[in-house]
């Protein structure tokens, strides 16, 4: 395990802290314009956060929801029965969660450790402790992600290459590093990078604004492509693969993920390219049985904000891609290469010793 310093230092763009008994947030909205911190006190204030996508990404929203647990328990101080004494502020952060994040990993992880807190002289002090672990252990997580990612692209190719990446899966959407943009920098570091091709997502426009920047605070080249113009660069452009990240996997291996990844994953098999989803293991449910089984979710409001057409606009924020298209799932725990139920069961078994 790696040093709190460490961490930090691996955590180059910082879009969360808790610092001063509050938590201060990156507001995403500002990008690349101007980086502005939002100071959230209580949990209604984060949970606020959430809905108005000051934060973005499975990670980083479910760490910023640990943190509202503990502010809410500040708030009660001392309670009989935790769970009934913080059971309105779970639902109302679960309730502003955007859909495919739905049931969050990291609200059941607080529920669970508050359960077994009953008789705890300091309930508060030991969900800040939780909390503050779900925070370093998402940045480990990135980390060996990165790791086996580049491995596995070295494998198939030693030389400079071109990579394409969709949405932003980068340090922003977790505790700064990153996930699929996490797999990307390792690999830079590495002499395994040419040119990063980001596939542009429409309408909220994240790769431009979030992904864009990201990479240009690391040097790492890129060049942005509208997405409609995917296969055309596919076509045009030697690329090995396409590396993207997940909001939330299901069971047989279907990926839910920004609008646009299910088009892509279609276009880079029918242009051989490899196609490399990079999540921690809390994303994938196994209660969910398949990818169609979530609620897309519609983009919001100030996203489609500017849209002129007569017609009413219908625009979801995620797709699913079915796990057939998927070369492999990177995992803190280890790679799903074709992924599906059993592979994905296997991984997460709690038989294997990694």
């Amino acid at each position: 395990m790696q040093s709190q310093q460490q961490l930090a230092m691996a955590a180059s763009i910082n879009a969360i802290e808790w610092s001063d008994n509050a938590l201060h947030l990156l507001d995403q909205r500002f990008l690349p314009g101007s980086v502005q911190y939002v100071k959230c006190a209580d949990a209604a204030a984060i949970a606020e956060a959430i809905r108005e996508q000051v934060v973005r990404g499975n990670s980083l929203i479910g760490i910023a929801a640990a943190y509202a647990i503990v502010l809410a328990a500040r708030g009660v101080g001392r309670a009989d029965d935790w769970d009934a004494a913080l059971a309105d502020d779970f639902a109302m952060l679960e309730a502003a969660m955007p859909e495919p994040m739905k049931p969050s990993w990291a609200l059941r992880m607080m529920r669970e450790r508050t359960q077994r807190l009953a008789d705890h002289a300091d309930v508060p002090g030991e969900l800040l402790n939780a909390a503050t672990s779900i925070h370093h252990s998402d940045i480990e997580a990135n980390l060996t992600m990165a790791k086996l990612g580049t491995q596995l692209i070295r494998k198939h190719q030693k030389n400079k290459q071109n990579l394409m990446t969709h949405g932003n899966a980068g340090a922003l959407t977790g505790a700064g590093y990153g996930t699929a943009l996490g797999v990307v920098r390792k690999a830079h570091a590495a002499g395994l990078v040419d040119t990063v091709y980001i596939n542009e997502t429409q309408p909220a426009r994240d790769g431009a604004r979030l992904t864009g920047w990201e990479l240009a605070q690391l040097d790492i080249p890129a060049r942005l492509g509208v997405d409609l113009a995917a296969g055309h660069l596919m076509k045009a452009v030697p690329m090995t693969w396409v590396i993207v990240g997940a909001e939330r996997i299901a069971a047989n291996g279907d990926v839910i993920g920004s609008i646009g990844t299910y088009s892509l994953a279609i276009l880079a098999m029918h242009h051989g390219l490899r196609f490399m989803v990079v999540a921690p293991s809390s994303v994938i449910d196994m209660e969910l049985e398949s990818g169609d089984d979530v609620a897309p979710g519609e983009a919001s409001a100030n996203a489609l904000a500017g849209s002129d057409a007569e017609l009413p606009v219908t625009s979801p924020a995620f797709d699913v891609t079915p796990a057939d298209l998927v070369d492999v799932i990177v995992t803190e725990k280890g790679l799903i290469e074709r992924p599906d139920t059993a592979r994905i069961a296997d991984l997460l078994s709690h038989r294997r010793l990694h």
